[in-house]
């Protein structure tokens, strides 16, 4: 290895080699010791380091690892321990499915919550819209939300990754500028990346004019300070909203229009949200504020989530509320996702948008259809991430030949990302099945079950599949060489990327 520099005298030349060998073995020395890596991400770490000395130690020292900062994970530990768990054992539900216990245990030993009972969820849209009108059910969404923010008369928190001057965007301020000037406590944190324009634009002032308390969460990683060894690109990526600590939105709906006019060539975006009353909604605003204390310090918020006894309502619908990202243990959304696969025994329905999945989750899905599970995913024909994209189709001569009917939806990029196993439980939340939603960004999800949700959960994702092209193996098998090694090539740097 030689870094010799035309113009300065070879004494230099020398130690500025012995320099770059030396950070080089270090780097690779960190990427293969750091703790809660993969075997596979060790390889891709060191294949890019060694291909590529100084190109591939800058790499890892902006992506390489997964970093908030010391202070930041002590706000954040700290503040969950002064707040109290949510008082499930008083609304736990009389009985859980068998095969759906092992995954309310495996929720609860993420962030703490137990399954409650007594809850009354619904999904929100048109069961009659046709499936080429997706952008009504966003419409139908949006208004729900913006008319129970209308009704709020003590608090409306909100936590967005995306939220966008738009239509919908702009509705929603403005009911929560106008509950705020009626005296409501409001609160809106958003993605300090994912929202940036609409920080800068007049709305932010105009929620902040009206009084609302405004948060940019993960601002600060962009900062020289916060560069080395900590992901630039890390996110918040929660949709939360919590109002009058009785009801609470949950699923992939950004506040935005289906038109989502940042990236109008892949529109319409396509989403799920839930509207839930009972138990549920206290634990989903421990969520909210176990984001909203760290950094803004706010006091007085500790025990704010028991202020009121939740309302209970149907005791068949069970749910439990958790959320994953870098202060919880590694792993936790990847294991959440297989143990959901495998606990699938007649039917798995998946949709989600960006499909890179790591080892235990191909595997999971591969095993489905062989043990007799009819398994189906759902992708978006067009991904609005060439690299996603890539990767993802590189999974589809496996699953398919494990018997895995694979779709491809063509209206759209379909953002929802649901899970429903056997027509009695569903995940579904702001996580995808990609690096980012398993090892980086901050998300929330929901565990349920209930067959009258799920069942209303797997119309729409018939719908989806009502338009979908059926992927087939003799197609995939038929791809040009060419096509096939940029997959591969892809794919096999997914755990950098």
């Amino acid at each position: 290895m030689s870094f010799e520099l035309s113009g300065l005298p070879a004494s230099l030349n020398i130690g500025l080699t012995v320099f770059v060998f030396v950070a080089h073995l270090l780097a690779v020395a960190r990427a293969l010791t750091r703790p809660n890596r993969t075997p596979a991400s060790r390889a891709a770490w060191v294949a890019v380091i060694m291909l590529a000395p100084v190109a591939g130690m800058i790499a890892y020292l902006l992506l390489g690892e997964t970093n908030i900062g010391r202070a930041r994970v002590d706000r954040i530990e700290h503040a969950g321990k002064r707040m109290p768990s949510p008082d499930d054992a008083a609304n736990a539900p009389g009985a859980v499915p068998d095969h759906a216990a092992p995954l309310f245990e495996l929720a609860r030993s993420i962030n703490g919550f137990h399954a409650v009972g007594g809850n009354r969820i619904a999904l929100l849209g048109d069961e009659d819209s046709a499936a080429d009108d997706p952008k009504r059910d966003c419409r139908l969404a949006i208004d729900a939300l913006v008319a129970d923010i209308e009704q709020a008369r003590e608090s409306v928190h909100i936590a967005f990754y995306i939220w966008l001057d738009d239509g919908a965007g702009g509705r929603v301020a403005d009911a929560v500028a106008d509950a705020a000037r009626r005296g409501v406590a409001c609160r809106v944190m958003v993605d300090a990346f994912g929202s940036r324009a609409f920080i800068a634009g007049e709305r932010w002032k105009q929620l902040g004019g009206a009084g609302v308390k405004l948060l940019r969460t993960l601002d600060d990683l962009n900062r020289l300070q916060h560069i080395a060894f900590s992901r630039m690109d890390l996110r918040d990526h929660r949709k939360i909203v919590v109002i009058d600590n009785k009801i609470a939105y949950c699923g992939s709906q950004n506040c935005a229009d289906a038109e989502f006019r940042i990236k109008p060539a892949y529109a319409p975006w396509i989403d799920l949200l839930l509207r839930c009353e009972g138990p549920v909604v206290r634990q989903t605003q421990f969520l909210f504020l176990s984001g909203w204390i760290p950094e803004t310090g706010e006091t007085g918020l500790d025990d704010y989530p028991d202020a009121a006894t939740p309302q209970r309502f149907d005791e068949d619908c069970i749910a439990q509320a958790f959320e994953t990202g870098p202060v919880v243990r590694h792993n936790a959304m990847s294991d959440m996702f297989a143990a959901c696969i495998y606990a699938a025994r007649r039917e798995l329905t998946i949709v989600t948008p960006y499909f890179v999945p790591d080892e235990s989750i191909l595997r999971a899905i591969c095993a489905a259809p062989r043990r007799g599970a009819a398994t189906r995913l759902v992708f978006p024909q067009r991904n609005d991430s060439w690299f996603v994209g890539q990767t993802c189709r590189s999974t589809y001569a496996d699953l398919l030949r494990a018997g895995v009917e694979v779709y491809e939806y063509p209206l759209g990029i379909l953002h929802t990302k649901a899970m429903c196993i056997d027509g009695e439980v569903a995940l579904v939340g702001s996580a995808n099945m990609d690096r980012r939603s398993l090892d980086l960004n901050f998300e929330n999800n929901l565990v349920i079950a209930d067959r009258a949700l799920v069942a209303a959960i797997r119309r729409r994702q018939d719908k989806y599949l009502s338009v979908s092209h059926r992927v087939a193996l003799d197609e995939v098998e038929a791809w040009p060489l060419r096509v096939r090694l940029v997959q591969n090539a892809v794919a096999m740097m997914s755990p950098v990327l």
